[in-house]
């Protein structure tokens, strides 16, 4: 892109005080540093000819300019702290993967063919700045979100645990030890497929490692008060049988059977016994990750 110096103005360097201003600081900077590309927004294109004037003027040789296409918020405005978080910090706690922020923020305004999961080592293969479009980027949190869960679901298990116990160790939380740490193992196969951030990871797995006893909420409280009788039975059977998933849904299918009663009516319960909620994985997916003694010990609670 080509400019008219008459289009320039007579722009200060200098100000009253002898401070330097932005543009020959940012100059004299680059200079020292032997920076030979500059690759920054496009609103900062009025700049890059103001600065190859000063770079001439002091017979230096100009670096190569490049200005991409700024990344926009929803509503099409500019991004701003309006529309979210703008730090990387800010991201990472909010619960987004390194690996899964690459991923997007690459994908924002730059393509290769039709490929939307791009790891590190094909970015670094792949990228050119020839390739961006020359459009402003939309900032889309659903699209992030989508991706992360992505990420989510092919991180090792091992590894999550560590990023949820990061988030769910501290006061409150009560001590995390490491029957505590192997449950959350256990259970973190079927959690990972439906959280979309680590945030949202950590506080659906909170159950898996809360002290005993659980706090039920008051949906759970109901539930469990309106089955006591079937709990208790069912406490019975568990004492004994394999500990499998399959195992345990046909104890469970069986007495409810029994009873005249659907598998829900004290499926739902159970739940709440183990969880202190009626959202969680599949309840004989928690059993098997809790193990006998926790199973029951958490039923024998919530009945007391």
């Amino acid at each position: 892109m080509t400019v008219a110096n008459a289009q320039l103005d007579d722009l200060i360097i200098l100000r009253a005080d002898g401070t330097p201003t932005y543009n020959l600081s940012v100059v004299v900077d680059d200079h020292d540093m032997a920076i030979t590309h500059v690759i920054r927004g496009d609103d900062h294109l009025t700049n890059a000819f103001r600065q190859t004037q000063i770079y001439r003027a002091l017979d230096w040789a100009v670096p190569e300019f490049a200005h991409v296409p700024l990344i926009h918020g929803p509503d099409g405005a500019k991004l701003s702290k309006r529309h979210g978080a703008l730090g990387v910090a800010a991201y990472r706690e909010m619960g987004y993967l390194p690996e899964a922020l690459r991923n997007y923020l690459l994908r924002l305004g730059w393509s290769h063919g039709d490929d939307e999961i791009i790891s590190s080592d094909q970015a670094i293969a792949w990228f050119d700045i020839d390739a961006i479009g020359r459009a402003p980027a939309r900032f889309d949190f659903a699209k992030l979100d989508s991706l992360n869960g992505h990420y989510i679901r092919e991180t090792a298990d091992a590894q999550l645990v560590n990023l949820v116990l990061a988030r769910l160790a501290g006061p409150g939380n009560g001590a995390i030890d490491a029957a505590a740490r192997g449950r959350l193992l256990a259970g973190m196969a079927g959690l990972k497929t439906r959280a979309k951030t680590i945030a949202e990871l950590a506080e659906k797995a909170r159950f898996y490692v809360a002290a005993r006893p659980l706090v039920l909420d008051e949906a759970a409280q109901r539930l469990v008060a309106d089955a006591r009788e079937l709990l208790a039975a069912l406490t019975t059977r568990l004492a004994a049988v394999e500990w499998s998933a399959p195992v345990l849904e046909g104890t469970v299918r069986a007495l409810a059977e029994e009873r005249g009663r659907k598998l829900g009516e004290l499926a739902q319960p159970l739940r709440a016994a183990l969880t202190g909620s009626t959202v969680s994985p599949p309840v004989f997916e928690v059993m098997h990750a809790l193990g006998r003694e926790e199973t029951l010990g958490r039923i024998g609670d919530a009945l007391r």
